[in-house]
């Protein structure tokens, strides 16, 4: 049986209305989001249109402000911002979606300005936004307002949104402007003598209505000569033509990159021109494609895709080839990373053990679990790794990192009863000597080992 002292509703039921709201205006004293949260579970009781009030003048204050609101005050910030989007839909939308639908309109106007002067790093307030983006959508639907006003409203929103936060609501709004609605807003783009080029968002809109319309033309139109010999966008083309049925412009636009000036090839052109090989009934070539795609890159789902489509007892020699493959690659981290989530473990030990000079301590977030896994069955590989680690922290200098490093160090300590010969590698009490002999004076490091 609960305490009479326990915080639950049943005991701060007790304490009796009067009492209870006594102490709610003690706590809230000097804290400016709980008085609001208070005011507008007030302004509820009072019905939807005092509500609607609270939440205008909350989102009139957050227009005007200026202030800088930095890391600290982020989540606060962020708490409020979802307490108004929450009480527009829970509390206006239900008795009054047009009311409602203005509201969230406000809001989602509030981004632009508030990016601005916030330090968004985690995402928290985007998230808020993003949500308030779909809300709108939802609250459009019910509210249904005037296709050819809601067009005015985007195109004035388009015009100077600089964080392309607009266009992707046109897809979720397609039902609601209708044909009439998108040929307005589309008109209304081209004609606003903005030069388009420089406007992100409204090319980006245009982009979205094309899509909505199934118009491929439309949107390769929207493609520079440059933009279109990008694999990315090359990709895009290539996949709504396939789509569309039309193969072979299909696989003209996947090839318009140039192959000698592609840099980095995104994986979703890859995939893209796999695609369309099979659509062209270009099977063999497309397995050699992936297999192509695989050796530049290690990428595991190019690797799967290509042992699916061999016969049985086929892909154990086959899958020996790409893991041979890995160990010569040309990254040890991209292989080694390959390797652990294959997973192919026993090969990893052997890329550790031919390749310890190209250890990079600097990539503690994949060598720290990596070693971890290997201890069981690869001591000295996950020795080796360990040793990468403190390397790195000692001759970077990496004082935030020495904590870390002395307990890699004691690590290594208990795994070098378990290692039968270290080969070419130093022993544990040889590589402690090292240590001791080039950074003997890191005393905050030596403190952290004893």
């Amino acid at each position: 049986m609960a305490s009479k002292t326990t915080l639950n509703t049943k005991n701060l039921a007790a304490l009796g209305a009067e009492r209870l709201a006594d102490l709610l205006l003690d706590i809230t004293k000097g804290n400016a989001d709980a008085k609001r949260q208070l005011r507008l579970e007030l302004a509820s009781e009072a019905g939807s249109g005092d509500v609607a009030r609270e939440i205008r003048k909350r989102l009139s204050s957050i227009a005007r402000s200026r202030s800088f609101i930095d890391w600290q005050g982020r989540n606060a910030f962020a708490a409020d911002l979802d307490m108004q989007r929450r009480a527009i839909v829970s509390q206006v939308g239900p008795v009054d979606p047009a009311g409602a639908f203005d509201l969230i309109w406000r809001f989602v106007a509030l981004a632009n300005g508030v990016y601005e002067r916030c330090d968004d790093s985690t995402g928290k307030v985007q998230s808020v936004f993003h949500e308030a983006c779909e809300d709108l959508i939802d609250l459009a639907e019910v509210a249904a307002p005037d296709p050819l006003v809601l067009a005015d409203q985007l195109l004035e929103a388009l015009a100077d949104d600089d964080y392309g936060h607009y266009p992707t609501l046109i897809s979720g709004l397609a039902s609601v402007l209708g044909s009439e609605g998108l040929q307005h807003l589309k008109a209304g783009i081209t004609t606003s003598g903005i030069d388009l080029s420089n406007n992100y968002a409204l090319c980006m809109a245009l982009e979205q209505i094309a899509d909505v319309e199934g118009d491929v033309d439309a949107y390769i139109d929207q493609q520079s000569d440059l933009a279109r010999k990008a694999p990315q966008v090359a990709a895009e083309i290539a996949r709504r033509l396939l789509e569309a049925g039309r193969v072979e412009e299909s696989w003209e636009a996947i090839n318009a990159p140039d192959e000698k000036d592609r840099g980095w090839i995104p994986y979703d052109w890859e995939v893209t021109r796999i695609s369309v090989m099979h659509a062209m009934g270009q099977t063999e070539a497309a397995r050699d494609f992936m297999w192509t795609c695989f050796a530049r890159s290690l990428n595991a789902d190019h690797l799967r895709a290509w042992l699916s489509g061999l016969p049985d007892f086929e892909d154990v020699e086959a899958e020996s080839r790409a893991l041979e493959h890995a160990l010569g690659f040309e990254s040890f981290t991209t292989a080694l990373h390959f390797l652990m989530t294959w997973p192919a473990i026993e090969q990893a030990a052997v890329l550790i053990t031919n390749r310890a000079a190209e250890i990079d301590g600097n990539h503690y977030e994949l060598l720290g679990p990596v070693s971890d896994a290997l201890e069981d069955r690869h001591p000295l590989a996950a020795t080796l790794l360990k040793r990468g680690l403190i390397d790195f922290a000692l001759q970077n200098s990496r004082v935030k990192r020495y904590r870390h490093a002395a307990r890699h160090l004691r690590e290594c300590k208990n795994l070098a009863a378990r290692v039968d010969d270290f080969a070419q590698f130093d022993t544990h009490e040889a590589y402690l000597d090292g240590l001791k002999q080039s950074h003997g004076k890191k005393t905050s490091f030596w403190g952290a080992v004893a």
